[in-house]
């Protein structure tokens, strides 16, 4: 399915693109982009075609820390609504968590997951299924972005204790270190940050109660618009689901804070039933992972919550026709 994006993600784009010598509006009309989007922050864009813009503008000027170039300026009203009603929450928590709800607002084909163990979190942005090609460039432009929302709340000081990215690393880590700090690395099992659990009880400085019921209110009319999407939300949650084992209906629906039947109902409406969109998910996950970096097999069958090795690979022959390791050996992978 097709995935949407506010322009304001080309926050930038002019700028870097003239400082490495390529002409900007050539490269958005090759990626189908239309020049007013430049002028309106609202305007929603396809995911794919910002994703092949940003990756090609890279490649085309040799520059691979293209789209980390445009993060470095960003400000939180770059993230409209999103960044709104972030900043009206008490905590840093707190406002992950609304963003984490409210991501679709700002970006479908992103989503944000909040883990914490043993006194450090964990902060991910995960790529929902159904984008091809390299993403690379997307994942470092949105993981620039959530470094300079997190120190805009902690203070122009504060660094990550890590800054993840899964793809492998440039050659020059200029920009990724003058923006990240020094601990940046590549070929990760997540895109994000990790920090320290105790940093995300720091107080919101502009936090206003009577401010914070006027954007929940503002949310909640978002989010009764008809082009709030169950289908968006359930497969943003199979993504998030899958490697804890337990991506039951049931499950799913628990987290949409609704009954199995309910949420069987709204897809039921949709034409899209829940075991359709497990399926599509893991499949195209499925073909992420196996396409990365060298990830051993057993490792992908768990992300993709299966209980074994054989269990995946006897799902993996009768979904594509061939064993994984055949598949991999096809696509150029040892």
């Amino acid at each position: 399915m097709a995935y949407l994006i506010r322009s304001a993600c080309l926050t930038n784009y002019v700028l870097v693109a003239r400082s490495v010598n390529i002409d900007p509006y050539q490269q958005l009309g090759a990626a189908g982009i239309s020049r007013s989007a430049l002028l309106n922050p609202e305007i929603k864009l396809p995911a794919d075609a910002v994703a092949g813009l940003l990756e090609a503008s890279a490649a085309l000027a040799g520059v691979p820390d293209f789209a980390l170039r445009m993060a470095e300026t960003r400000q939180l009203s770059n993230l409209g609504p999103l960044g709104m009603i972030a900043r009206e929450e008490p905590t840093l928590r707190r406002a992950l968590a609304t963003m984490a709800r409210n991501h679709f607002l700002h970006n479908e084909a992103l989503f944000l997951l909040l883990e914490e163990a043993g006194g450090i979190a964990l902060i991910k942005q995960e790529i929902m299924t159904g984008l091809t090609g390299e993403l690379g460039q997307v994942m470092e432009l949105v993981v620039g972005v959530l470094c300079r929302t997190l120190a805009s709340f902690l203070g122009a000081g504060w660094e990550p204790r890590r800054v993840c990215f899964s793809h492998a690393a440039p050659r020059d880590l200029t920009t990724h270190r003058r923006l990240f700090g020094q601990h940046v690395d590549f070929k990760c099992d997540f895109d994000g940050i990790v920090c320290l659990s105790s940093e995300l009880d720091t107080a919101m400085p502009a936090f206003d109660p009577a401010m914070a019921r006027f954007t929940r209110q503002y949310v909640d009319s978002l989010n009764s618009q008809p082009g709030t999407s169950m289908v968006v939300q359930t497969r943003q949650l199979i993504v998030a689901l899958l490697a804890s084992g337990d991506c039951s209906i049931e499950n799913v629906a628990r987290h949409l804070g609704m009954s199995r039947r309910t949420l069987h109902r709204h897809l039921a409406g949709t034409g899209r039933p829940f075991m359709s969109l497990l399926e599509e998910v893991r499949a195209d996950l499925a073909v992420r992972y196996l396409a990365g970096h060298k990830r051993p097999l057993s490792s992908v069958a768990a992300l993709l919550g299966f209980s074994s090795l054989s269990a995946f690979s006897r799902w993996f022959k009768t979904s594509f026709g061939c064993s994984a390791s055949a598949w991999r050996g096809r696509q150029g992978q040892p």
